[in-house]
């Protein structure tokens, strides 16, 4: 009896030191790993640093800043860091990257916006809800946006907007301008503008002198948006000003604002005249009069707030989208001949392309992608700002760190887009990539961002990009005279503009009669 109790004493005293020595030895391994991890994962910094202002000298050349971070990107591997002025920045542009940024855990701490002088001073102090930090504010005034203006019901309410306008400009180009030399460029830009000033304030340019000084404007904004202020990275030196950029964001918000003001002001005073007909009918009835408690801002000025970062966002962009879609087609006229091809074989020439034909027309969507792949809206997808310390692969980022996606560079991997600088619609769309699309959740492809930031304009921008491009393309011949190449140069701004207007000669393609009917 004594030895079996000896026995069990035994057994229960080597039972738990063999649990102890367990539980030590994943101690210290856990240990030596977060240790180690500690020790060798902060992402490599580029050199050339200077004293006070950090990389900010590298990103103020000529070239647009996308192409400056990709070349960098050769040289420092798919995540580097900057020091822009005072604030860490880290610069991804790989999908492996970008996907542990946006997604699970990552996605939520880099949700918010840092400080910037356009939201300041050219965005009603901070309204904007694109340039808004993280929280209730950002996520009450995103959720009205998408409900009221850009879910599918919604946008198929709104599509008699897009038709009548596209075929509006259409008659007007073959009535004006046909056969002969035109400004494409200007054309789109009427077409994207009228759309959604339509759609937010019912309202329809027709080329008096003030709208186009609105226009105008709108323009400096996305310019504007697009150049890196130097205050945003050292905050002492907004006093100074460095290249006039706070003073131009001020003169520029007078001018939007006015017209804005005017556009409100008869909102209100034509309340209760009639159904809810434009967005800005929607906000005036779904906001609070009074000063917001807990954002800071009253209904006015989120309503013009509101109503200048769409028109930035959905105007300018996807008139750019266009230009680029057809300057491509004009340099690769096989594509150009294929497009017209399948419209003609699908469509045929006795009736017009609608709305509902597009789906049946892959090629012309392997067009747009394509055109999206090489020149995404926002080559940079907007800054974040890391809301804690986290870990994006193997690399520590602390709170603070600034988090700059270049999808201009991640679009054009070579691991990914065999001779990715060349546009070869087919190849990539109808064949390997099929499958692919622009929702956010091929990290590879992801045109309009990803994760809870990401763009919520997204399905407008390909109704109104589809639309007018299958309409233009079904409707004349296009051809740049003498048969030269489009000058393809990029110039500065949010979108990355092309540089020289596209001017190509037009004839029409379709019997007279069509043309009249629009």
């Amino acid at each position: 009896m004594a030895l079996k109790f000896h026995y069990n004493i035994n057994m229960y005293f080597l039972s738990h030191l063999l649990a102890l020595s367990i539980a030590w030895f994943l101690a210290v391994f856990i240990a030596r790993k977060y240790k180690s991890r500690n020790i060798t994962s902060a992402a490599p910094k580029a050199p050339g640093a200077w004293p006070f202002i950090g990389h900010l000298h590298l990103l103020s050349g000529h070239l647009p800043v996308c192409r400056t971070l990709g070349l960098m990107a050769d040289k420092y591997g798919p995540i580097f860091q900057l020091q822009l002025g005072d604030h860490p920045a880290i610069v991804v542009s790989n999908w492996e990257m970008v996907k542990d940024c946006f997604t699970a855990k990552n996605d939520k701490i880099f949700a918010s916006r840092p400080n910037m002088a356009i939201s300041k001073y050219l965005g009603y102090n901070g309204a904007i809800f694109a340039l808004a930090p993280y929280g209730p504010y950002w996520r009450n005034i995103r959720k009205m946006v998408t409900l009221e203006l850009l879910t599918n019901s919604r946008l198929e309410k709104l599509k008699h907007v897009r038709t009548s306008e596209v075929n509006s400009c259409i008659k007007e180009l073959y009535s004006n301008n046909c056969p002969g030399q035109v400004n494409l460029s200007s054309w789109f830009e009427n077409i994207t503008c009228n759309i959604i000033i339509r759609m937010l304030a019912g309202k329809r340019f027709t080329g008096s002198a003030e709208e186009m000084n609105f226009k105008e404007s709108i323009k400096k904004a996305l310019y504007l948006g697009g150049t890196f202020v130097f205050s945003d990275s050292i905050p002492w030196f907004e006093w100074m000003d460095i290249g006039g950029h706070i003073k131009a964001m001020k003169d520029t918000y007078k001018e939007v604002d006015s017209v804005f003001d005017s556009w409100l002001k008869q909102h209100i005073n034509s309340i209760g005249d009639g159904e809810q007909s434009d967005f800005i009918d929607i906000m005036l009835s779904t906001l609070p009069e009074e000063t917001n408690m807990e954002s800071g801002y009253n209904r006015d000025a989120i309503i013009k707030a509101t109503t200048l970062i769409l028109i930035m966002t959905a105007s300018e962009s996807t008139a750019e989208t266009l230009i680029w879609a057809l300057s491509l087609l004009l340099n690769n006229t096989h594509s150009l001949k294929l497009a017209q091809d399948e419209l003609d074989e699908h469509i045929g020439r006795n009736k017009w392309v609608e709305e509902s034909d597009i789906k049946n027309l892959p090629y012309l969507q392997a067009i747009v992608k394509e055109t999206l792949r090489l020149y995404p809206p926002g080559p940079l997808a907007g800054p974040r700002e890391a809301l804690e310390d986290c870990y994006v692969d193997k690399y520590h980022i602390k709170k603070g760190t600034r988090l700059i996606v270049n999808l201009w560079k991640l679009q054009r991997d070579s691991r990914i887009w065999k001779d990715p600088n060349e546009f070869k619609p087919e190849r990539w769309f109808l064949k390997e990539h099929t499958n692919i699309n622009f929702r956010g959740q091929n990290f590879e492809y992801i045109p309009f961002s990803s994760g809870r930031r990401m763009c919520p304009g997204l399905t407008f921008g390909s109704q109104v990009v589809h639309l007018t491009l299958a309409k233009l393309l079904h409707g004349f011949n296009v051809s740049m005279l003498k048969e030269e190449p489009v000058d393809l140069s990029e110039g500065l701004g949010i979108a990355l503009p092309k540089v020289k207007p596209l001017q190509p000669l037009l004839s029409p393609r379709l019997a007279v009669e069509l043309y009249q009917s629009l």
